[in-house]
């Protein structure tokens, strides 16, 4: 007897149908000996029948179902000698249906995640209140896995604000239908209108104690040179309430005594500060007013070699001070003038002069001392070698030769471990003015200082508003701010806190892993308005390692208080810095 292995035959060998239709499989075998033949599906969930007649199987489906869409049908065919099979996978072709659109979730970016089915593949596209979402880097459909017939995924935000609450439509469509179902998503609660109905009975009085130390001026430049009443409003947010002024970022909060020629002056305490039109009672905090012993430099120990620029308070010149060091006839000094020398100028002079006098850290600009004896009024500062850090990155980074201005002079490009040493030193500095109740408010790499062995300090002689104009946003007539370097919340309502100073410090990490580059450089200043507010961050440098990119995340988060703490800032780095040793020599 002759053995053969079975055949089998299926048809139609191809199955594009739409929903709801009806098909007839047939099943045809051969064989010696005659081989038995069945019918191996998945879970049919469409009605069926099916007939046998001799080496023929028919399957009959009717009123195909969606669900059964990529259903394998396999006829198999066996005898002693072997087995065979032939299948077909049905295509069902039916208007799409989502199934799942549920409330946004939060895992480290928003996601409103949904679950779609549809034959073909359909499109999805998004409305927010009745308007269609623009999709891009930041806001964005993801499909992540198609199982069972579905396709999951979720439309992925990537740090959504206030003005991306609302309602959320997904559309989806194809070739036979379309479907809609509508979520609404709440990231972030709508910031103070600014309203001062809604905001009087938040108005609180405060000790200057609290209020002083969150509301001192950008460090080492000359406050505004004329008492102002300010338009002022302090919220009652605990220990760390914050006196915020509308008029200038520049500007501190002003310290009245009887007899001042201010408007409402004459009936007030022998102490007090005006907000608006009212007054607050000043209780002293010896850490700030007490009896400091400012340092008197005679103006014949002073001798003036050139000048380092001019801002908007006056010239910095590079001097020779006499006298000034016990073991040094004379050392190199820093000179900052006053260029006005009205009664309110000098008042704000001195009250300066009293608080950098009671700073004193290794990480921030030593101050020497006054000359009072004439015009104009002088103030001395330790000179650093290598001037503001931003030029010292710049002269050390890749495009050195651009930005050499015809004096090319090959420097030594600085190293990660390098980079990390000057960013600790930084956050050291700013450790110590937090624990001071400090707030700088404009902490970039153009007010850092750098010395001899790469030796970094925080410092501001008020040039640099001149010298980088183009880092600052200017706000009615005279007002600039340093708003690349700003949170929303210091953007849009000039809340300044130690918060805001965290934020800055991340900008100035990204200011130092991109060699001085200029935060967003390729956008005006309109615009980077409009990213910060609406929650952008900058990216992660090429240079820079994931660990400190991560920590700059920390700095950038959108709620204050859910941002690094400064001194883990300064752990951080302080680790990564001892794990890569740095290598001075080539900096002198």
């Amino acid at each position: 007897i002759d053995l053969f292995l079975p055949t089998v035959t299926l048809k139609p060998t191809k199955v594009t149908m739409q929903k709801g239709l009806n098909v007839t499989l047939v099943c045809n075998t051969s064989g010696m000996p005659t081989p038995t033949l069945n019918w191996a599906t998945c879970k049919l969930n469409s009605t069926y029948e099916h007939e046998r007649s001799g080496q023929m199987l028919e399957l009959r489906l009717v009123n195909v179902s969606s669900l059964d869409n990529g259903c394998k049908i396999a006829c198999r065919s066996e005898n002693m000698v072997g087995e065979a099979e032939a299948s077909v996978d049905l295509d069902i072709l039916f208007p799409p249906v989502i199934s799942k659109l549920m409330d946004a979730i939060s895992d480290h970016h928003w996601c409103i995640p949904f679950s779609v089915s549809g034959n073909p593949e359909p499109k999805l596209s998004w409305l927010l209140n009745g308007k269609p979402v623009e999709e891009g880097p930041f806001i964005r459909t993801m499909v992540h896995d198609y199982s069972e017939g579905e396709y999951h995924g979720c439309l992925h935000l990537d740090s959504p604000t206030h003005i991306n609450n609302g309602k959320y439509t997904l559309l989806v469509s194809n070739t036979y239908g379309e479907d809609r179902k509508t979520v609404f998503a709440h990231f972030m609660h709508e910031p103070w209108n600014g309203e001062l109905k809604s905001a009087c009975n938040q108005i609180k009085i405060i000790k200057v104690n609290m209020a002083v130390s969150e509301k001192l001026p950008c460090l080492f430049s000359f406050p505004c040179l004329s008492i102002r009443i300010m338009q002022v409003f302090v919220f009652d947010t605990g220990p760390s309430s914050v006196i915020s002024n509308d008029d200038d970022s520049a500007s501190p909060l002003h310290h009245v005594s009887n007899g001042s020629n201010t408007p409402s002056s004459s009936d007030m305490n022998a102490d007090a500060v005006i907000i608006g039109m009212t007054k607050i009672p000043v209780i002293e905090n010896p850490q700030y007013f007490r009896s400091t012993i400012v340092q008197h430099i005679k103006r014949h120990n002073i001798v003036l070699k050139r000048e380092l620029g001019e801002g908007a308070f006056g010239k910095v010149f590079l001097a020779e001070c006499y006298n000034l060091s016990t073991d040094k006839e004379k050392i190199l000094v820093a000179v900052k003038t006053l260029k006005e020398a009205s009664e309110n100028a000098r008042k704000d002079f001195h009250r300066e002069a009293e608080l950098l006098t009671n700073l004193q850290h290794e990480h921030i600009v030593t101050f020497y001392g006054v000359c009072v004896e004439s015009d104009p009024l002088i103030m001395v500062f330790e000179y650093m070698k290598h001037g503001d850090l931003n030029k010292f990155l710049r002269a050390h980074g890749p495009d050195a030769v651009l930005m050499a201005d015809g004096q090319v002079q090959q420097q030594a490009e600085l190293t990660q471990s390098q980079m990390l040493h000057i960013a600790q030193q930084i956050a050291a500095g700013m450790v110590y003015l937090a624990s001071q109740h400090f707030v700088h408010r404009d902490l970039a790499t153009r007010n850092c200082l750098v010395g001899e062995n790469l030796l970094v300090k925080i410092g501001d002689f008020g040039m640099s508003r001149d010298v980088y104009s183009t880092d600052y946003y200017r706000v009615g007539g005279h007002t600039m701010l340093p708003i690349r370097w700003m949170p929303p919340e210091s953007i849009m309502y000039r809340k300044f806190t130690t918060e805001s100073d965290v934020w800055s410090l991340g900008v100035v990490l990204w200011e130092i892993f991109t060699y001085g580059k200029q935060p967003w450089y390729q956008l005006s200043n309109n615009e980077v308005i409009e990213c910060i507010t609406q929650g952008r961050v900058l990216q992660r440098p090429r240079t820079c390692l994931k660990e400190v990119y991560d920590l700059m995340l920390g700095c950038w988060q959108r709620e204050p208080h859910t941002r690094l703490n400064i001194k883990e800032i300064h752990n951080l780095l302080l680790n990564l810095a001892k794990a890569s040793p740095v290598y001075l020599d080539i900096l002198g």
